[in-house]
């Protein structure tokens, strides 16, 4: 399906409007999965024309993601990726571990953001940043987008690694669904129960008879009420 390219539109309404110079696109993955971390990358491209074919992560096929990906990450002005691990989440909650990610990536880039391009209408950052939401920013800002491909691959990655033979969690297909529900996840943890790499603080824990005395209680609600990954669909 045709789809329009993403430009720097945003870029250059935040440098005219705020005089901003320096602008991040900031986005996530792995919040609707049910194992693993919630990762998040600050990528910044300035005004230079993007490669071909860039936009949201989701709309790619892993194969030309991974292509993507690896154009980008020499493309890109700087990028930095940060991560909020399941003990995190289960402790925080995801509105929070999201803050705490896109934290660690914007404090490791080799220079400090004027502004902040979040993908979505929910600004889980807050201040001192300077932060415009933009709603499917991974598709029309090139800053976001480039975040949204290089965060979607290197977590993949990452959940691959796990899945890797000798590990003792296999069964899990990590390598193919990434953490997030599938049949063959949720067949694993129906058998075997959770990982150290699971999120004990969801709702699915409730329908695991076997294993719901390994449930954790968060101490605060959240407040976007995303705890629960079924809810939000799935962007594996």
């Amino acid at each position: 399906m045709p789809y329009e390219p993403p430009t720097h539109t945003v870029e250059r309404s935040l440098r005219a409007t705020t005089g901003a110079r320096v602008i991040a696109g900031v986005d996530e993955v792995g919040r609707g999965a049910w194992a693993g971390p919630v990762t998040v990358c600050a990528a910044i491209t300035g005004l230079r024309r993007p490669p071909e074919g860039l936009t949201d992560s989701k709309l790619l096929t892993p194969k030309r993601r991974d292509e993507l990906a690896e154009v980008l990450e020499g493309w890109v002005t700087a990028h930095s990726l940060g991560h909020a691990s399941p003990e995190e989440i289960d402790e925080l909650g995801m509105t929070a571990a999201l803050r705490l990610a896109a934290v660690r990536a914007l404090d490791g880039l080799p220079v400090r953001p004027d502004a902040v391009i979040l993908d979505g209408k929910h600004d889980y950052l807050g201040r001192p940043w300077q932060v415009r939401t933009v709603i499917k920013g991974d598709q029309s800002c090139v800053a976001v987008a480039a975040a949204s491909v290089i965060a979607k691959v290197r977590r993949d990655r990452m959940m691959a690694e796990l899945s890797e033979p000798g590990g003792g969690i296999e069964q899990f297909a990590f390598a193919a669904n990434a953490g997030y529900p599938s049949p063959v996840h949720r067949a694993a943890l129906e058998q075997l129960g959770p990982t150290p790499y699971h999120r004990l603080s969801w709702s699915y824990m409730d329908g695991l008879p076997q294993w719901r005395h390994l449930k954790k209680i968060r101490r605060s609600e959240e407040s976007l009420g995303l705890e629960n990954g079924g809810q939000l669909g799935f962007d594996f």
